[in-house]
């Protein structure tokens, strides 16, 4: 996540200001998008485990839909760009879309711009709509009034920045496997499974217990956000580019981690699940072999334990022993 630490001429780190990163800036625009879909969480799941469960895994909510999200949200957002720019009517506007891919902590122009509290899992939360939000944002050389709400439905008259609505509650925090949170708003990156599932390359290391914490998870975890309460009548959304692809949830742990390399970019064409790459990928599901209690899956194992790929022979060597010293 390097590009987290790039600076300015000054040497100041763009993220820490809008300032930093688009000195031309004036205002934001942000834009939330409701990703959603009516299939039980993580935690549901682990909750009614059955045999048949034990030898799947887990891929985040916002990697089921038909394409990355990237690509699903930037159209939209430059719709509202050419509105913004015909609205101005001139030729000197400066304007820059992003989704994901600037200098720009979105979740804190979000909240400022009311829609909604970075919550103690350090995630966006909207009091009516949850926390399963695609953020995009749009600087602009325009200076533009906040938006107040002003009859908009549900929200007759927004607070900003957005109240936090956390409350006492910790549930994020305690339910975390990997104790990835120092503090209630503050997340430990390199212990949060969605990046050593994702981002992490290489080995996983077997220190702090952090291969047993990701469980079942192979890219992405949502542990914190499905235990949210919040979260328990979040709406669903009808866009069919977000609606899930039945052969990734709960995808079969063996299928995934014998994988060709054809078969990873037919199937992963245009998802993000590509971000952690095959070898990332195979990687995440031999651990997760290993954690499921399965004893089916040592034969696998063995076999795999004989890869060309050092990382998964070590990987699944760890996921042997895990699974042999089950009484």
């Amino acid at each position: 996540m390097k590009y987290l630490e790039a600076r300015d001429e000054q040497g100041r780190l763009k993220r820490a200001s809008l300032e930093h990163a688009a000195p031309w800036a004036r205002s934001v625009v942000v834009c939330a998008i409701n990703y959603n879909t009516a299939q039980p969480y993580s935690t549901q799941v682990s909750d009614s485990e059955s045999d048949s469960q034990k030898g799947r895994g887990w891929i985040s909510r916002y990697a089921w839909g038909q394409q990355d999200y990237h690509d699903s949200v930037m159209p939209r957002l430059q719709q509202v760009e050419a509105a913004l720019r015909n609205a101005c009517g001139t030729d000197d506007l400066v304007t820059r879309c992003y989704v994901d891919t600037g200098p720009i902590v979105e979740r804190v122009v979000a909240k400022y711009a009311g829609i909604g509290w970075i919550g103690k899992n350090t995630c966006i939360i909207n009091q009516k709509m949850g926390s399963w939000l695609f953020l995009g944002v749009i600087l602009t050389s325009l200076d533009l009034e906040p938006d107040r709400g002003g009859g908009l439905e549900g929200y007759p008259e927004l607070r900003l920045p957005a109240p936090d609505r956390c409350g006492t509650c910790t549930r994020c925090i305690e339910a975390c496997p990997t104790d990835a949170f120092i503090a209630p708003y503050q997340l430990d990156s390199n212990k949060c499974i969605a990046y050593l599932t994702i981002e992490k390359r290489g080995a996983i290391p077997q220190d702090d217990d952090l291969r047993s914490g990701m469980g079942r998870h192979i890219f992405g975890c949502d542990i914190c956000q499905d235990v949210c309460p919040w979260n328990r009548r979040a709406p669903t959304t009808r866009a069919a580019e977000f609606q899930a692809r039945p052969e990734l949830v709960n995808p079969a742990l063996d299928w995934l981690a014998e994988m060709s390399a054809e078969e990873f970019n037919a199937t992963f064409r245009g998802s993000p699940v590509r971000r952690a790459k095959r070898a990332g990928l195979r990687r995440n599901a031999v651990i997760a072999m290993g954690n499921s209690g399965d004893r089916k899956f040592l034969p696998r194992l063995e076999k795999l334990a004989m890869d060309d790929d050092e990382v998964i022979r070590e990987s699944a060597a760890w996921a042997i022993e895990k699974l042999r010293s089950i009484d």
